[in-house]
């Protein structure tokens, strides 16, 4: 079926993990009959949460687009991830949706994630909801959620519909707008028309007339004839309302029971009557590339076809799916397209609506429309596809930068040859991923933004691609360098008959400022060392450095003159001068009072202003050394440098620190001397590392 741009509605679930996003998603399904039986995550069978890694550990891991039918309107609902590590399946989504329901648990109430996706609502300029779920459960308080909601995010925020009974009786709503009651007699859905409930009167005598204030507020029209007494149409408050809403200035509260399925039909017919279509989204910021400037286009306003791919899914079997957004025109199959973000054209072959894991075959998709392109070649997530002759980008969504580094260990050498291109493919799936090749250690390190976000990566390449890893800590890339100058001398001498072997020289070794790197000065004057072998010396004193001598790292900073040495005419070679010279340099090295060095990292840490004093004690018991406290709004930014070596495991500590409310980033500094007594652990432990080696 065809839907015009106005009959579409692409709303969000978006919440804390736990809050029953998926259930609700499930119940929604449910009740639009799109599903026979409402899942359970507990058991794996849900519609949104399909991929082997959701059903076992029983959360989303990326988001799910479900579109279904409600009183003649296409509804696509969006399920996304409820947990820090997958907040890049979040920020995906924020361009595919035009309204966002926060789900909150009514146990467990206002949660860090529930703070985190309000901050990007208000960031996105989106229209944002409350659903208060699990109402059916012990304890669970309606009214105490309204509250801490409006507490939290403000007055504004404020209920639509009222539940009838409590916790396990809990079985209808009242709709204040309407005056009317809604009893939900089975889990279908179904409500049945009743009287608001005799002692249910005053609450809802009280609510509605704080609703209607409220809703006033926004239209002098009405506002004149509520303060004049006049009878104000439902019609008339039902529109103001849904501009109110559009608008940012009201910010409806929903009651639910996903479990027994009570409200969600009324939070349907919500989303039908007031939540936004397409054209009513706030707009979109895009890069015109011929004229040099960024601006924000509403989705419709543009002639072109315009298309933003928000999410990316590599299948093993059908290959690469695209996720794509219509901002403009209508979309359709066997086309070519022009890949604005990298200049080159794609064939567009067969076009699908998604839902979880199933796919529907699309004739067209319309302007504000979600669907999905397979195959693609060259395109990617935060990429925009257009008519050719179309200047016009979709600005990318920002992603955080990932800090939390693992090195990743191919089991066997089969996996060793299917790695990087498995490590390719999961990259395509997701933005918040960087690899690395660390040449020093000889690693390769993957980039996310936690434990359980690179658990989940690996298990992936293992189920589509066959590839097994381990994970390991990233060794530190340590460098030995000196602190005095010395004067060394190196010989080979081995003349037992035939032609032996003879190299001499005298190194002086002197230490240069951090990060002036090596230099090699010739200073031999009369031939005692031939020219012909010094090349030779200077190779024999590069391995060394590159081999390490305290422990095993690259030596820096030190300036090697060679100023001395003899030579034999027959049993001289480059061999005897080399190692000769890697003779000299350890020697010395070792006589020039050696210190190891390790990586200084520039670290920026944001939170809320309570946990900065449990940040900094923190920091300082990592030997970091805080430079600057900053504000940004209600949050505090310490700056602070800090040891790498300190740092692998940070991510999941300021998770514990801040309750989840903190964030960091961090970037190479300089380098530092390792203090004595931690020098002497990693030499200690770097010792059966070279015997191994050898």
């Amino acid at each position: 079926m065809k839907y015009e741009t106005e009959n579409l509605r692409n709303v969000g679930l978006f919440g804390h993990g736990g809050a029953g996003k998926t259930s609700l998603a499930e119940a929604i399904l449910y009740t639009a009959k799109v599903v026979d039986r409402m899942g359970k995550v507990e058991n794996g069978n849900t519609v949104s949460d399909f991929e082997p890694e959701e059903i076992k550990r029983g959360i989303s891991l990326s988001l799910s687009v479900l579109p279904l039918e409600w009183k003649g309107k296409k509804i696509n609902v969006i399920d996304t991830p409820g947990y820090v590590d997958f907040i890049g399946e979040i920020k995906s989504s924020l361009r595919a949706v035009d309204s966002m329901l926060i789900v909150i648990d009514a146990i467990s109430g206002i949660q860090v994630q529930t703070e985190k996706v309000w901050g990007m609502g208000e960031e996105e300029k989106l229209p944002v909801a409350f659903v208060v779920n699990k109402l059916d459960r012990e304890s669970a308080d309606f009214y105490e959620n309204v509250k801490a909601i409006q507490e939290r995010f403000g007055g504004k925020a404020i209920p639509i519909y009222l539940p009838i009974g409590k916790e396990g009786n809990f079985n209808g709503i009242i709709d204040l707008l309407e005056g009317k009651a809604y009893i939900y007699k089975n889990e279908k859905g179904e409500p049945v028309e009743s009287n608001i409930p005799a002692e249910l009167k005053s609450d809802y005598e009280k609510y509605r007339q704080q609703l209607i204030e409220t809703i006033i507020e926004f239209d002098e029209e009405l506002l004149q004839k509520y303060l004049e007494g006049e009878e104000i149409e439902s019609a008339l408050i039902a529109k103001t309302l849904k501009e109110a809403f559009i608008g940012r200035e009201i910010f409806p509260i929903f009651p639910v029971s996903s479990f027994k399925n009570v409200g969600i039909s009324k939070l349907l017919d919500a989303i039908v009557a007031f939540f936004p279509n397409p054209l009513e989204r706030p707009a979109i910021p895009v890069e015109d590339l011929k004229k040099g400037e960024t601006k924000a286009v509403r989705i419709g306003e543009k002639n072109a076809l315009l298309a933003f791919v928000f999410k990316t899914s590599a299948d093993p079997f059908v290959g690469k799916i695209s996720y794509i957004r219509v901002l403009s025109g209508v979309l359709k199959p066997d086309s070519t397209l022009f890949n604005v973000n990298k200049g080159v054209q794609e064939k567009i072959g067969g076009l699908f609506y998604q839902r979880g894991k199933n796919q529907e075959v699309a004739t067209e998709i319309s302007t504000g429309d979600i669907g999905v392109i397979t195959k693609l070649k060259e395109t990617s997530t935060n990429e925009t596809l257009s008519d050719k002759d179309n200047s016009i980008k979709v600005v990318p969504v920002e992603f955080p930068e990932p800090v939390f580094a693992v090195a990743v260990v191919p089991k066997t050498r089969a996996d060793e040859d299917r790695m990087s291109s498995a490590i390719a493919r999961i990259l395509e799936e997701d933005p918040t991923l960087r690899v690395q090749r660390n040449v020093e250690t000889n690693e390769t390190l993957i980039y996310g933004l936690g434990d359980s976000h690179l658990e989940v990566v690996v298990e992936r390449m293992q189920r589509k691609f066959g590839v097994n890893v381990t994970l390991g800590t990233p060794q530190v890339a340590y460098r030995e360098t000196i602190r005095a100058t010395v004067k060394a001398e190196g010989k080979v001498k081995k003349q037992t008959g035939g032609r032996g072997q003879y190299g001499h020289v005298w190194l002086e070794l002197e230490p240069l400022p951090r990060g002036a790197g090596y230099e090699f000065v010739d200073k031999i004057v009369g031939g005692v060392v031939p020219k012909n072998y010094i090349p030779a010396v200077e190779k024999g004193v590069r391995e060394t450095m590159e081999k390490g001598v305290l422990a095993g790292f690259p030596v820096v900073d030190v300036r090697v003159t060679l100023f001395d040495g003899s030579y034999h005419e027959v049993d001289s070679s480059d061999m005897a001068f080399k190692i000769a010279a890697a003779k000299a340099f350890k020697k010395g090295f070792m006589e020039a009072k050696p210190v190891l060095l390790e990586p200084i990292m520039s670290v920026e840490v944001t939170a809320p202003s309570e946990y900065t004093g449990d940040i900094i004690s923190d920091l300082n018991g990592r030997r970091g050394r805080v430079t600057q406290i900053d504000s940004l709004g209600k949050l505090q930014v310490v700056k602070a440098l800090v040891p790498l070596a300190e740092m692998l495991r940070y991510s999941s500590v300021l998770k514990s620190i801040t309750q989840g409310r903190g964030s960091y980033s961090m970037k190479f500094s300089h380098y530092e001397e390792v203090p004595a007594k931690i020098q002497e652990e990693i030499i200690a432990k770097a010792k059966p590392r070279e015997e191994e080696e050898e």
